[in-house]
Protein backbone atom coordinates (compact mmCIF):
# COMPACT_ATOMS: atom_id res chain seq x y z
CA UNK A 1 0.00 0.00 0.00
CA UNK A 2 1.06 3.52 -0.77
CA UNK A 3 2.15 6.01 1.83
CA UNK A 4 -0.99 8.60 0.11
CA UNK A 5 -3.25 5.47 0.48
CA UNK A 6 -2.81 5.04 4.31
CA UNK A 7 -2.92 9.22 4.29
CA UNK A 8 -6.30 8.64 2.63
CA UNK A 9 -7.62 5.77 4.78
CA UNK A 10 -6.37 7.52 8.16
CA UNK A 11 -8.12 10.81 7.18
CA UNK A 12 -11.28 9.29 6.43
CA UNK A 13 -11.24 7.95 9.83
CA UNK A 14 -10.43 4.57 8.76
CA UNK A 15 -8.53 2.01 11.15
CA UNK A 16 -5.37 1.50 9.49
CA UNK A 17 -3.80 -0.30 12.76
CA UNK A 18 -3.58 -3.82 10.63
CA UNK A 19 -0.76 -1.90 8.75
CA UNK A 20 1.50 -1.61 11.50
CA UNK A 21 3.95 -4.00 13.33
CA UNK A 22 2.93 -2.68 17.32
CA UNK A 23 5.51 -5.30 18.30
CA UNK A 24 8.63 -2.55 17.79
CA UNK A 25 6.49 -0.01 18.03
CA UNK A 26 8.50 2.43 20.48
CA UNK A 27 7.87 6.13 22.36
CA UNK A 28 10.91 7.93 21.82
CA UNK A 29 11.97 9.28 25.83
CA UNK A 30 9.59 7.12 27.34
CA UNK A 31 11.83 4.41 28.46
CA UNK A 32 10.92 3.25 31.58
CA UNK A 33 13.69 3.01 34.24
CA UNK A 34 12.65 1.36 37.52
CA UNK A 35 13.75 3.04 40.87
CA UNK A 36 12.81 2.76 44.54
CA UNK A 37 12.07 5.54 46.52
CA UNK A 38 11.62 5.30 50.44
CA UNK A 39 8.66 7.70 52.07
CA UNK A 40 7.89 8.35 55.68
CA UNK A 41 4.72 5.93 56.41
CA UNK A 42 2.65 9.54 57.24
CA UNK A 43 4.12 10.36 54.01
CA UNK A 44 2.57 7.44 52.37
CA UNK A 45 -0.69 7.67 54.27
CA UNK A 46 -0.87 10.78 52.27
CA UNK A 47 -0.25 9.92 48.62
CA UNK A 48 -2.83 6.80 48.72
CA UNK A 49 -4.95 9.22 50.51
CA UNK A 50 -5.41 11.91 47.44
CA UNK A 51 -4.54 8.79 44.88
CA UNK A 52 -8.11 7.52 46.31
CA UNK A 53 -9.78 10.91 45.76
CA UNK A 54 -8.30 11.11 42.12
CA UNK A 55 -8.97 7.49 41.38
CA UNK A 56 -5.34 6.27 40.41
CA UNK A 57 -3.06 4.23 41.79
CA UNK A 58 -0.27 5.73 44.33
CA UNK A 59 2.48 5.00 41.59
CA UNK A 60 0.18 7.19 39.00
CA UNK A 61 -0.40 10.09 41.44
CA UNK A 62 3.55 10.31 42.21
CA UNK A 63 4.65 10.11 38.52
CA UNK A 64 1.81 13.14 37.50
CA UNK A 65 3.08 15.05 40.30
CA UNK A 66 6.55 14.69 39.43
CA UNK A 67 6.12 15.24 35.52
CA UNK A 68 4.51 18.46 36.53
CA UNK A 69 6.82 19.92 39.19
CA UNK A 70 9.62 19.12 36.65
CA UNK A 71 7.39 20.50 33.47
CA UNK A 72 7.14 23.94 35.67
CA UNK A 73 10.56 23.92 36.54
CA UNK A 74 12.17 23.48 32.93
CA UNK A 75 9.57 26.13 31.68
CA UNK A 76 11.24 29.05 34.05
CA UNK A 77 14.13 28.01 32.73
Amino acid sequence: MKASDLDEKFDAGEDVSEHFDWSKARRPNRLAKRVNVDFPAWMVKSLDQEARKLGVTRQSLIKMWLADKLEHRSGAA
